[in-house]
This record gives C-alpha cells, structure tokens and sequence, in this order.
C-alpha cells in the first residue's frame, strides 16, 4: 500500500516487490515487477541526486532480509533476492553514476555474504551484483572511502572462499557449482580496474584472490591443465558463468543429490579448471613487474598455506605458464622472484619440499623455449652459485646439489648476447678460483675438506651444463672455417686404443646459427691447476671437464683433422698471406697454445709430483686424502667487476675480434691469486728429478693423464705437437732409472710407459706417420701382461653424478721392467721429424723441428709460455716508428711528400740528439768531460709482465739506435741535428723546406 507521506524513492522501490502473498510463488527467478523497475531505472538515471538515497533504502532493506533469512524466513529470502536484483538493475543502468551506489552496494553485498553464504542462490544472486559493480566501476572510492575498501576486501575473501571450498559434506556437483560462484565473481574482480587503480590495494586483492585459483589447479593432473589453458584460448567465456537454476527448488535439491540426472548435467571439474585459468591468465595479461612480484609472492603464500610445495609437476606447470601468460618485457621477474625465494630458504637445516619445488620450477622456466628478455643471467648464476656454496657448507652431500647443478645448466639455453656464456664461465671460473685456494666454511670442520670438493665439482658441472644447453639451442657455424673444424673432429676412427681407454665422443654440430661464441682459452686457463687437485673426485671430474672442453669449445682455427682421424694440411682457399699468419700463430702461440703450454705443465706434475694440491696447506700433504684447509667465507656477493688481469691485451685472430675483445673483455684472464702463484712455484720447485714410491699420483690419474693427452692429439693436432712433445720427451726421460728401485716405484714408471707410449701411438695415427704407429705398436704388445692403468670412466657431463672410487696401485703386485722398456724416445723423435705431414703443417723442415722438440723444456718454461707477452705495437718502440708507416712505403711505389713527412715526425728529432751531438763534440775537444751516453726505457719494451711470477730474471738491451748513437760526434753532426730542427741558416736540403716547398720559394723571392 502506497502511504500519503512516503517519499517518493521509497514508493518507487516498494513497487518493485510483488505482494507479500505472491513472493513465495514468484519463484524460481524471484525478480522484481519489470514495468515498476523500469520506473525506479528511469527515476535514478534521470535523477543522479536520488541515487544515494536508493542505495541507503535497499541496504537497509537488505540488512533486515538477511537478519530474518537468517532463521528460515522463506519470505525474508525471497524478498532478499529480489532487492539484489533491483540493485544490480540500478548498477547496470546507471553506470556512469555507479560511484554513487558503490557504499551502499558494496555494505549490501558484503552482509548478505556474511549472512548467506552456505546458500547457493543467494550466493549466485549476490555475485551477479557484485560482477555488475565491477563491470562499471572506476574503483576510486576504494583508496579514498575507508569503509566502502573494508566491505570489498570482506567480500572478496567470501567469494574466494567459496571459489575453494572443500567441505566433505557437499556432493561433488554442488561444490563444483558453489566454486563456480565464488570464480565468477573474483573473475569479475580481476577484469575490473578496481584491481589496478591503487597500488596501496593491489596486493591486498591479489594475496585474496590468487589461492582460490590455485586450489583446482594444484589437484588436477598436468595433461588436463595443459588441455584446458589451450581451450581458454577459444573460448571466451564459460556457459556455467552466465546462468544459475532455473528450476524450482525441490528439482534444484534432487538434482545436487542424485549426479545423474537426465537433462541435468551439473557442471565437471574441467568446466571449474576453465574458470580458473580465465582469471589467471587475465591477472598475468595485464601486471607489469612491479605487480608480477606481489603475484609471485601470493603464489608462494597460498602453496604454504595449502602445503602444496610436493605437487612438483603442478608447481612446474604454474611456473612455466606465469611465464607464458606474463608480458613478454616483464616475464625476466618470474624467475628472479623464484631465486630469491630460494634464497629466502638457504639457511633450511635439510632440504625442504619447497626448496626442491622452487629449483625445478626455475629449471623449467630456464628449460622452456619462452623468450626472458632483460632477464640478468649474472645475478641468478651468482645468486645460484652462492646457494651452492651454502649448501654444501651445511652439507657436502645435500640431495639439492644434483638439481641446483641442473638449474645452473639450464640458463644455457638463454643466451640473447655472444658473450654471455663466457660472462657466465668467468662468474664460475672467479668462484672456483676462490673455492679452490681457500675453500669453504663448513658448518662442521670435519668436513670441510669434503665441502670444498664437492663445491668444486658442482661448480664445474654447472659450467659443463650450461655449454652444452647453449649447444642444443644453436652452435657457432658463422664462418666456413668453424663449421669445417666441427665437422671434421674425430668422432668414431680415433687409432687403435687399449681397452682401458673410453673417451667422450665427440659432439654433432648443429645446423642452425648461432647463439653465443665459445668460452676462451683466456677465460678457461684458470681452471687448469685443477689437474693437480689435492682431492681425487675433484681431479677425476676436471678430467672430463677439459675433455669435453677440448672437444667442443676451444677453437681449432687451421688445427683440425679429417673425419678418418688424420692431419692433413688443407689446400690454399684463403690465400698464403692467411695461411701464413694462421701457422705463425700455431708455432709462435696463440691463447690455446697457451693454453695448451700450461695444461702440459700441470700434467707433467700431476704424473710426478709427490705432493699435490694448490689450497694453503696442500703442500707436503699425502697425496690421496684432501687437506685440513683454512676455510673462508666465501658467500658474499660476486663483485661487478673482475680479478685484474696479469697479461695484456687479449689473444686474437683478426682485428675484427681484437676490438671486440678489447672492448668487452679487456683482460686475459681473471689470474689466480699471488698467493696461489707462489704456491705452484714452490710445488714445481720441490718436483723430484726422478720416479719414487712416493709419487702422488694413482693408477687412475695416470689412465686420465691418457685420455687427457689423447684427446690434446687428437682435437688440437699442431698445437698439441708443438707443446706436448717436448714434455713428452721430458717424461720419458725420468723414467730412465738404472739403480734398483722397490716395487712401487717400479710400478709408477711402468704407468707412465704406458701412456707415453700409447700417446706416441695416436701421435702416430694423427699425422699418419707408419713408422712410429709400427714403433709404438711394437712396444705396446710387448708388454708382458694386460695394462696397469684402469678404467677410464666417461660419465654424462654436466651433470652431477657420484663421486668416482679412487684405483690405487696393487702394493702386492710386482713387476720387473726390465722386461719391458717402452718406446724409444730417441727414435719415435727422428721418426715424427721425418714425416711429411708434420713438415708441411709447421712450415719447419727436419732439422728445425728437431731443434724445436729437443729444446730444454721444465714445467716452469711452460707455465711462463703461458702467459701472454705484452703487445709490441705501442707507441713507445725501439725505433719510434708504427708498423702502418714501416709497411706504407712497401706497398706505395710513389712519392709520397705527406708520408714521408709524416715519418720523419716520429723519429724524435730533439733536444736528446742535440744534447747527445754537444756531448759527443765536447768529449773530443776535452776528455774529461766524455760521459756515458744515458740508457733511455723509451727505446724499451718493458719485460714486466705475469711471467715475473715464475722468472724474476729482468734484462735490459740497448736499442740498436743508441748502439749507432755511441759514435763521437763532430761539428758536422751538430750542424746537422740543428738543421732537422730548424735552428740557423736553412739549406737546399733541409727535410723542412720538402713540406712546404711552394712557401720556401716565395720567401726566397
């Protein structure tokens, strides 16, 4: 009944509302009178003023509905659900002045879920108003209205509640359905811009909304997911979304009961997966950084809260499609979050389920082929190395080594730069350094010897691992030289080896472009002490690592092989002056030369040291057991820039590469540590001059020293001659003992008679020289009994697997070798220089490559040769001019007036030649005042250099410009030295009349 004194807003509402009789039966929609609702519509729109008022008479409706629906007033409810339908009437009507109704909308909904929630269609009722304020709205009340943020936030943690609930009470249909609602209306949230308005309420709303829509997906099975995240694509909405019953209520409760029902299929489980990856995708869609990271930690806290962190292919799965869903300039935030939530975790005692959790879903992110542009590989690599290295303090044999290796590997396959495999070597090559000469801070000391072996070998696998993951995304094939050399590795007809010999075979290449550009010898070189470890595992897995690095990365420019295993020297296609230089290279040294000079040196010392070990006390320790090691911490933060190099100006093979090199790596090599440098020069000094019972090395090491050097020959065929032989020759000669020597010693010498000569047997082989193969094949099968030397295990690299077993040498096994006596080293020499191919390859006939094998070689000429020499093209020379000058007159057969003039500029005319002719004339008048002419270093190229390290033998010659300048001087001279700097009386000859000659002649008019 319409009362005389009720205001007009309030008739207008009342009239919606069918009678009290008829409430009941204006089921099952239960929506208010259209033709009334069209007025209260028109009146509102017309009349923005009112609109507040509208608002505050339904809410106040509604507050008194829900009070008396509360106690089973069917009449309460049926009147309840009609006043949400007016409200979402005036939502959607008035849009433009949604604002106005959000107070009281928002207080509206957030009782009635407060009241209602266990029931289903008032639930629904109330989402449908809620997604039609979202719909609309702007969201600017919700930082402004204190009260009006408190009723959302309130109500987006019922709907969430009801998108997860998980009562046991519910049959499987009507939970469905009952997430469904809850989905719907946080679906609606997050396509609001309420969402992104505030960034104060922005993480407030995602750390709500993000757990409901993992709950389904945490219990589905991955092919699911995958399946459904593709049908989103197509679909752009859910039927279930848009509808709720239509039946009356007895058939809405036998259908919730009874599953099947004809007519009546309830909604399954891959319709509710459907609404959660729409709001998901959504989320991601539309964050940027800044957001992603609050995702990213809702996302952890909803997999604690739901201890969801042993559902690894789940959490896999979630990983990748963040990524995927994310924008493409701010996907690089997934997995830098992921990495610092691991280390969040470091400090665990034992491995948790959410540490191996979050290393495989940054593996898979790594792994995945989704582009992570501007992701910083330095800062995770140093981030994962640091994890590593507290791990393995804790405990040397934590489960989570095996999986932090493979995640390192796997930043591998995102290389968006050349150089960021080597920027990523070189980040682990500096913390190897470090590991090595000081080891690690293990939480217990006693195993501190073992903390620090196996940070050395998870260091060098991660390394192994992200090579080859670069390898399987794209390997370097840019210039037909490149793509020559891996093609013609030796891959199956390397010669004839024991049994005791399995090498790594070689890797296919790829043939597609490529990705990165091989790690260099400068940035490898620091790794090489590693031969000499004092820990077997450690030395057995850097074995392999140099292998594989032998095989794959180092560059084989003018030093490759045929497919048949044999050296042959390529025709001229590049023209002599390249094939010159690139020979010069090979004799005169490149970085793997050097390279190659130090790995030849550790080798020789790994063979006959009787200690081993560079840390701090490794010397005159036993030589198969680590060594207590003063230990550091060695978990701050990699610094920004690197070690300081002892060399100069890096290797290079055309000036192309020597400015790229000089501009992003201007050092040689990060250099081991002065006092790791002292340390080796002490351990090369202390070598013994013969085999002994207390030589360090194993009957293992020596099976690596062959596989090693087989693989030198092998992949690096002029380079591995012209540095190994001489130490080949070296090694040989300590094996030449004539005094009786006890068991053990004889059983060392017989090791390393078998493998010099089964290495002058691939000698033989590679540069197919039949006589010294027949040679060494002569002396191998002469051996009385099977070889001495084990197994040489080859393991998947990069990867890390147990720690191998260590073979000693049978102490009760006895040999005499004087049955046996090797190769001759005197004739495999002759028999080597004489062959064809050796001359043709080194551009030196017999006699040269005599005099070059049989030079005096020492593990110390050899670390020295490793070291690259200052550059002599600078500007101070010995005679003051620069090669471009020298060289110009050669090829420009004119007369060049400018370059001449320009030459004579930089032969340093000045006061020292006038001083030197005054001195020179005074000395002949009058004896006494003669002196020693000065020694200038301007003349000098300075010998200083990281050589200093093993040789403080410093020399200083003369030029030969101040050996011309030691002659007595006369007036003559002086007149002349005044002439070339223009002091007095110019004559016809003078050198600066020849520049200027058109002012000369008129000044002499």
């Amino acid at each position: 009944m319409h009362l005389l004194f009720t205001p007009n807003h309030v008739g207008l509402i009342t009239a919606c509302y069918p009678p009290a009789s008829a409430l009941l039966s204006s089921g099952p929609q239960y929506l208010p009178n259209s033709q009334e609702l069209s007025r209260l519509t028109y009146y509102a729109s017309n009349r923005p003023g009112k609109i507040n008022k509208l608002g505050s008479e339904l809410e106040k409706r509604i507050r008194t509905e829900c009070r008396k629906a509360q106690t089973g007033n069917t009449r309460a409810k049926a009147s309840l659900l009609i006043s949400l339908s007016i409200f979402r009437a005036l939502a959607t009507e008035c849009r433009r002045d949604v604002s106005l109704l959000t107070p009281s909308l928002l207080a509206s909904v957030n009782v009635t879920l407060t009241a209602l929630s266990s029931d289903l269609e008032v639930a629904a009722r109330t989402a449908s108003v809620f997604i039609a304020w979202t719909t609309y709205t702007d969201g600017h009340l919700i930082g402004v209205d204190n009260n009006v943020a408190q009723n959302y936030i309130s109500s987006l943690r019922i709907f969430s509640a009801l998108g997860s609930v998980e009562a046991k009470t519910l049959d499987h249909e009507f939970r469905n359905r009952t997430r469904l609602v809850g989905l719907a209306a946080l679906a609606g949230a997050v396509s609001s811009e309420v969402l992104y308005n505030t960034s104060s309420h922005f993480k407030a709303q995602v750390s709500v909304m993000v757990q409901p829509l993992l709950v389904t997906l945490l219990h589905a099975e991955v092919s699911v997911l995958e399946r459904q995240s593709n049908s989103i694509k197509d679909k752009l909405k859910s039927p279930y979304l848009a509808e709720f019953r239509t039946r009356p209520a007895m058939e809405r409760r036998a259908a919730s009961i009874h599953i099947h029902v004809d007519g009546d299929n309830g909604p399954s489980t891959t319709d509710v997966i459907t609404a959660c990856l729409r709001p998901l995708s959504s989320l991601l869609q539309h964050s940027n950084g800044w957001q992603l990271g609050h995702i990213m930690q809702a996302v952890f806290d909803s997999l604690d809260e739901l201890r969801s962190w042993e559902k690894l292919d789940q959490c896999r799965w979630i990983a990748r499609k963040t990524c995927e869903w994310t924008q493409y300039q701010y996907r690089y935030a997934v997995p830098t979050r992921l990495v610092e939530r691991l280390l969040e975790s470091q400090d665990a005692t034992s491995t948790s389920a959410l540490q191996s959790a979050l290393v495989a879903m940054v593996t898979t992110v790594f792994t995945s082929s989704i582009p992570l542009v501007n992701l910083s590989t330095s800062d995770i690599i140093s981030n994962l190395i640091t994890l590593v290295l507290h791990k393995v303090a804790i405990d040397p044999d934590d489960v989570l080594l095996a999986s932090l290796v493979e995640c390192i590997a796997s930043l591998g396959t995102h290389v968006y730069y050349s150089d960021q495999i080597q920027d990523l070597a070189g980040e682990l090559i500096s913390r190897m350094v470090v590991v090595e000469t000081q080891g690690v801070q293990a939480r217990d000391q006693k195993n501190s010897k073992r903390s620090r072996a196996q940070a050395l070998r998870c260091l060098l696998a991660g390394m192994l691992g992200f090579m080859q993951a670069a390898d399987r995304e794209g390997r370097a094939l840019g210039d037909t030289e490149d793509g020559r050399e891996r093609s013609r590795t030796i891959s199956g007809s390397s010669p004839p080896q024991s049994p005791t010999l399995n090498i790594i075979p070689a890797q296919e290449p790829q043939g597609r472009p490529s990705k990165r550009t091989r790690v260099s010898p400068e940035i490898w070189h620091d790794t090489l002490s590693l031969i000499c470890d004092s820990d077997y595992t450690v030395r057995a897995d850097y074995a392999e690592a140099l292998v594989f690095y032998l095989r794959t990365e180092i560059r084989k420019r003018g030093d490759f092989a045929d497919a048949d295993g044999v050296k042959r020297i390529r025709p001229l296609a590049e023209g002599p002056i390249q094939q010159a230089t690139k020979m010069k290279l090979l004799i005169q040294g490149d970085s793997a030369t050097r390279a190659l000079n130090a790995a030849h040196a550790y080798i020789y010392m790994l063979a006959t040291a009787s200690s081993l070990g560079f840390d701090a006390s490794s010397q005159g320790s036993s030589a198969h057991s680590a060594v207590d090691t003063p230990s550091v911490n060695i978990l701050p933060p990699t610094p920004s820039t690197n070690p300081p190099s002892l060399s100069g100006r890096p290797e290079n093979l055309d000036s192309h590469h020597q400015a790229q090199a000089q501009r992003q790596h201007p050092r040689r090599s990060m250099t081991n540590p002065p006092r790791k440098a002292s340390v080796v020069q002490r351990a090369m000094d202390a070598l013994p001059p013969r085999i002994s019972a207390s030589t360090a090395a194993t009957a293992s090491d020596y099976a690596h020293i062959l596989v090693m050097l087989t693989v030198v020959h092998e992949q690096l065929p002029v380079r591995g001659l012209l540095s190994g032989v001489p130490m080949l020759l070296k090694l040989d000669g300590i094996t030449n003992i004539n005094d009786p020597i006890d068991a053990a010693t004889r059983q060392r010498l017989w090791a390393i008679k078998e493998v010099i000569a089964k290495v002058w047997l691939v000698i033989g082989n590679v540069w197919a020289c039949s006589e010294l193969v027949k040679l060494a094949e002569k002396a191998i099968s002469s051996m009385p009994g099977p070889s001495t030397l084990p197994m040489a295990e080859s393991p998947e690299a990069g990867v890390l697997h147990a720690a191998r077993e260590l073979v000693q040498f049978n102490s009760a096994e006895s040999k005499p070798l004087a049955q046996w006596t090797g190769v001759n080293a005197e004739t495999a020499l002759m028999a080597l220089v004489s062959g064809e191919r050796v001359q043709e390859a080194t551009s030196l006939d017999r006699q040269g490559l005599l005099r070059r094998f049989a030079q005096q070689w020492s593990p110390d000429s050899a670390l020295r040769e490793s070291v690259e020499r200052p550059s002599n093209f600078e500007s101070l020379r010995g005679d003051g001019i620069s090669p471009l000058l020298k060289l110009s007159p050669a090829l420009m057969h004119i007369d060049n007036v400018s370059l001449h003039s320009l030459a004579r500029s930089t032969q340093g005319v000045g006061v020292t030649d006038l001083r030197e002719a005054l001195e020179g004339r005074s000395s002949m008048s009058n004896p006494a005042l003669a002196k020693a002419p000065s020694v200038s270093t301007l003349d000098h190229t300075s010998s200083i250099g990281a050589s200093d390290l093993f040789s403080n033998r410093l020399t200083l010659a003369r030029s030969r410009s101040k050996k011309r300048r030691l002659r007595t001087s006369g007036p003559d001279e002086v007149r002349d030295v005044l002439g070339k700097l223009g002091i007095g009386k110019q004559n016809g000859n003078s050198l600066l009349k020849a520049s200027f000659p058109a002012l000369q002649k008129a000044d002499q008019r």
